[in-house]
């Protein structure tokens, strides 16, 4: 059965050749523009026969140096520069990238918990939809830019799936490898795995990876350029440059991510303080974190502890916590 056609359509061809900037227009009627439209900037960079590379970064608003990376990519690349076509979404989740915040102003959207998206949803729906029905469902390879945004922050890192196939699992390490992030991961179905964009360039077929440059919602020079010199080698790995960076990627530490044993979650509300620090190495049982009460300064703190041993990854930042809150994850070295 076939889709139903996305609300949302670009001012630029897909299909033609050259260097082309423009927007992908989401029709959005409200108070002060009855036929208004929200611009989601897009670039395209075409020449000849090649594969077909979507580059997203905004998915998160509040996660800014795959913004920056993208941005200063698609002013230095030029069609001599590309084999086969680059479709760059700088800003996918445009209202939530304006605003600074993860989620969009809008609807509350959260448009890496939204695909495959609906055709006549919210407009993070919609954007979801656009971006699997007609991005990806053109696409051989994405990459999907995240950092920790502004409530965590992680050792740079590069991520991919583990598959049941070996075959596919090692294309995965060698995308990590290429990257040469500090920390490269495989994980397993995290939380609303179904419903991320990772999931719906599975769906469609495409080989898919992902980062997670930093965070706490600031761009760091090291992030920056771990991410920006990923970016190109990891391009020319999947044959999209006519000239790939020749110097060898540096080391990367190769992990996993799986169960929720990884995680951290604070036991109460209050304000936390770490008691390790990212690139820790940390032992089952350890104390982790301790949260504090303002309101009752005399009450002796909670105590949140590790499930298993591994290397402290992500933290969070801000110094208040809820319950529920993530507080660190850990990976742990991985085996294939």
């Amino acid at each position: 059965m076939s889709r139903a056609p996305s609300r949302l359509s670009a001012d630029i061809d897909f299909d033609k050749e050259g260097k082309q900037t423009g927007f992908v227009r989401l029709p959005h009627s409200v108070h002060r523009s009855a036929y208004g439209w929200i611009p989601i900037p897009v670039t395209c960079i075409r020449n000849g026969e090649g594969p077909r590379v979507l580059l997203t970064a905004g998915n998160h608003g509040d996660e800014y140096e795959g913004q920056v990376a993208l941005m200063k990519l698609v002013r230095s690349l030029e069609p001599r520069d590309v084999r086969g076509r680059i479709i760059v979404l700088s800003a996918a989740n445009f209202p939530a990238a304006m605003a600074g915040t993860r989620t969009s102003p809008i609807d509350e959207g959260n448009l890496n918990r939204s695909f495959p998206g609906d055709p006549n949803g919210t407009v993070t729906e919609q954007i979801a939809y656009y971006i699997e029905s007609v991005l990806l469902a053109q696409s051989d390879f994405a990459l999907d830019m995240h950092s920790g945004g502004s409530s965590l922050m992680y050792v740079p890192s590069a991520l991919a799936r583990r598959f049941d196939e070996p075959e596919k699992t090692k294309r995965s390490v060698e995308l990590l490898r290429a990257f040469g992030a500090p920390v490269g991961y495989l994980t397993d179905a995290p939380q609303g795995a179904d419903r991320t964009l990772t999931a719906g360039a599975e769906r469609q077929g495409v080989t898919c990876m992902g980062t997670e440059l930093g965070g706490s919602g600031t761009v760091t020079p090291a992030a920056l350029r771990a991410g920006e010199a990923g970016l190109r080698r990891v391009l020319g790995l999947v044959g999209a440059l006519t000239d790939p960076p020749k110097e060898k990627p540096p080391e990367t530490r190769l992990m996993e991510v799986r169960g929720w044993d990884y995680y951290v979650y604070a036991p109460d509300s209050g304000l936390w303080e770490p008691l390790v620090e990212l690139g820790d190495e940390v032992a089952a049982g350890q104390p982790a974190a301790a949260i504090h009460f303002p309101d009752t300064p005399w009450r002796e703190p909670t105590i949140a502890k590790f499930a298993r041993a591994g290397t402290v990854i992500c933290k969070r930042i801000p110094g208040r916590t809820e319950r529920g809150d993530c507080l660190f994850h850990l990976g742990t070295p991985v085996k294939l």
